[in-house]
């Protein structure tokens, strides 16, 4: 019996699509990030109960951290995107947590961009809260072990296994990577970017939609392990949008907007190369994309008529979908944290 709902939300499901497809389902990815982080950080002295841990999110991190602090009798303070929705804001609310929540804005690199830089006034003005850092301390990579463990345990040690999802923070993909490479098995790792992302040099190219939430950035990430990815697939709004609802007309999986392209990145993969199994991570689920995503579904376009456009070069990137292979390179200059 678990001790404190943080603990079962932290417990992924996973979901056999078909014979070599699939789903690694969260109901809140981070929570398996940001409890194993507080619990390592109370365990080595570096915070006490009762103090206070700042971070910036665009919703699912602060609903994590929020949910660890009330676990382990801290204090949270988050600095939210524009993209916190009402439901989150409550939920936050209840759960003792703080928000300060960024003005409107369209511009979802000018938010991550502000919400930094009032870290930095909150940090000024109080140097005893303890910063969480998700984007840059790998303390964030030590909640994936188990979830590698368990995606062995599974999958089995010996299949040929490609992971796919959202780089994000570099946190979850990244950490899945390293620990099922441990074991010495054979594993490829696609990372998935929207366009506008300077993580992988896509920001030259603007999405007219949205840039999705959570799995890109307009700041180099000091978390992303660039050398860990084989493959990188750029998704945009209208390609996810159609992934999102493939996944729950034909599955029933009802996920979030960067587990649609995710879904659409995967099932490429897997129909590339038959010897392999893929796995692909759904980070939350789709309550938050009820409107802007599900309620669109008639404008959803056939996966089956969507392909990646192959690129050699950054230079190259064109909306709506491209795929590079990118073996190991180092980060884009720009990129470098």
């Amino acid at each position: 019996m678990e001790q404190h709902i943080a603990e079962a939300i932290g417990r992924p499901d996973l979901i056999r699509l078909d014979d070599r497809l699939v789903c690694l389902r969260f109901e809140t990815m981070k929570v398996v990030s940001a409890l194993t982080a507080v619990e390592h950080l109370l365990v080595t002295g570096a915070v006490r109960r009762g103090d206070t841990l700042l971070d910036s999110s665009s919703g699912i991190y602060a609903y994590a951290l929020a949910l660890a602090c009330h676990r382990h009798g801290m204090r949270c303070h988050i600095v939210g995107s524009t993209t916190v929705d009402h439901t989150l804001r409550t939920q936050l609310a209840l759960l003792g947590a703080t928000l300060e929540q960024m003005e409107p804005c369209a511009d979802l690199k000018l938010d991550q961009k502000r919400r930094v830089a009032r870290i930095q006034e909150i940090l000024a003005e109080h140097p005893d809260y303890h910063w969480m850092r998700q984007y840059h301390d790998d303390i964030h990579y030590l909640g994936y072990r188990a979830v590698a463990d368990h995606v062995r345990e599974q999958v089995g040690a010996s299949e040929p296994l490609t992971v796919v999802g959202g780089v994000g923070s570099g946190v979850s993909t990244g950490a899945l990577a390293r620990y099922l490479r441990e074991s010495g098995g054979d594993v490829r790792l696609v990372g998935v970017q929207p366009f506008g992302s300077i993580t992988f040099g896509s920001e030259h190219v603007a999405d007219p939609d949205i840039i999705i939430a959570g799995i890109g950035s307009s700041i180099p990430f000091g978390n992303v392990r660039h050398a860990a990815y084989d493959v990188v697939h750029w998704v945009s709004f209208d390609a996810a949008l159609a992934g999102s609802v493939d996944l729950l007309r034909r599955h029933a999986v009802f996920a979030g907007l960067s587990t649609g392209a995710g879904h659409l990145a995967a099932g490429w993969e897997r129909d590339q190369d038959p010897g392999r199994t893929v796995l692909f991570i759904a980070a939350d689920t789709g309550h938050r994309y009820v409107d802007s995503v599900f309620a669109r579904h008639h404008e959803a376009a056939r996966v089956a008529d969507l392909a990646p456009r192959p690129v050699a070069s950054l230079d190259e990137l064109a909306l709506p979908w491209c795929r590079m292979s990118w073996d190991g390179a180092d980060a884009p200059t720009a990129a470098v944290a």
